[in-house]
């Protein structure tokens, strides 16, 4: 099991989705840097998966083949809904520790835990599979990340008492948001005596530029605080937390968590009543929660960039932007894979963690404001209120 000593131990994790890119691929001399950086500040937590593109061959260039194995923690995950069978689902694994070339995981997730696919991980025979690798000495500790409420994630728990640790959501905005129920599934897990991992601590960056008003009330407190630490603090403060997982995509945003997360002080009472005062604001706020995974575009048929989509409608409904939302998807559909592209099959709903109706969103809320002038018909009749 996980000791104490980890769990206590620096709580900024790294995580490798969100990497810098050079062209089509991903820039590893850009990577480099940021993993020298994390290592030089004695972080250790590196987290990556099999479906980031690019991201388990990239973390063996810049780190495994860079540093000793002993001096980093290495997780990735399985993702059964792209396997078609039992064999492939397993397979992953091994493709995995060949990108890599780590030769174990310190943590292994079965991915994206919902009610969608978490009894195809039971079919499949998964929960035995990383049991059996554990004895191999191939996985340090398993568990699973999840996306979905706090009812399926007791019963998981219950289910599967030998878990080692969960990976949730978390994010000061999301704490009471009905859809991801930070809170509930936070309470579920330590209920059941479980290490998080946190992942989205700043909603896909979002929380990193919040509304004028919350940038406001933030600046007031701490003039010299990034809006990104306000978020990672917020979670890193929480008891149980092994770790704070960041996707950082450039030096820049290293160098910023590192400053306030290489000696971490958690919040104070102060600090505390502005997250309070900053939820009230953005719970007032219409946006649609699209944190840009791109689990969405990996399988559209129709190569619809439906997260860049969703930014631009959010710069006209958070920042009153109509204008340039509009202008940011004319370019979109000057490459052809507008709005209008979209023939409604749901593969991108099905693999949605935010649980959003990504058609619905598209069609009505989207079309009507970033193509048809909806700034007269948000004037009239408000933007769609959006899935929570």
């Amino acid at each position: 099991m996980i000791d104490n000593n980890e769990i206590n131990s620096n709580k900024l994790g790294f995580g490798l989705m969100r990497l810098p890119h050079k062209g089509l691929g991903i820039d590893i001399s850009k990577t480099c840097q940021m993993v020298d950086l994390f290592m030089e500040a004695g972080l250790t937590y590196f987290d990556t998966a099999f479906v980031y593109q690019g991201s388990e061959e990239a973390i063996r260039k810049a780190l495994v083949e860079r540093y000793p194995r002993e001096s980093y923690t290495l997780a990735t995950k399985l993702f059964v809904t792209m396997a078609p069978t039992e064999k492939l689902a397993k397979k992953e694994f091994e493709t995995s520790l060949k990108r890599t070339g780590a030769g174990y995981f310190d943590y292994y997730l079965l991915h994206a835990l919902s009610k969608g696919n978490y009894k195809k991980y039971e079919k499949f025979h998964l929960w035995d599979f990383v049991k059996e690798e554990k004895a191999k000495g191939r996985i340090k500790h398993y568990g699973f990340s999840f996306h979905d409420g706090p009812e399926l994630l007791d019963e998981i728990l219950t289910e599967h008492p030998d878990v080692e640790f969960v990976q949730l959501q978390i994010n000061y905005q999301d704490w009471e948001n009905p859809g991801v129920q930070s809170r509930a599934n936070y309470e579920v897990a330590r209920k059941h005596g479980k290490p998080i991992v946190v992942m989205e601590p700043v909603k896909g960056g979002g929380l990193a530029n919040p509304p004028k008003a919350v940038q406001e009330l933030f600046k007031a407190v701490n003039p010299d605080a990034s809006f990104a630490s306000w978020a990672i603090r917020f979670v890193a403060s929480l008891d149980g937390i092994l770790a704070v997982l960041s996707g950082m995509s450039n030096v820049e945003q290293m160098k910023d968590n590192l400053s306030y997360m290489k000696d971490f002080k958690p919040l104070n009472e102060q600090e505390k009543e502005a997250i309070r005062k900053a939820q009230e604001i953005l719970n007032s706020v219409k946006s649609i929660p699209c944190t840009a995974c791109h689990y969405c575009t990996e399988g559209c048929p129709k190569k619809i960039p439906i997260p860049e989509i969703f930014a631009a409608r959010n710069k006209q409904l958070i920042w009153g932007q109509i204008e340039e939302g509009k202008a940011d998807y004319q370019i979109i559909a000057d490459s052809g894979h507008g709005i209008d592209s979209c023939i409604g099959c749901g593969q991108c709903e099905k693999v949605c963690p935010q649980k959003i109706s990504v058609i619905r969103q598209l069609k009505e809320n989207c079309a009507d404001f970033l193509i048809d002038g909806g700034a007269t018909a948000s004037y009239f009749y408000g933007p769609l209120k959006p899935e929570a």
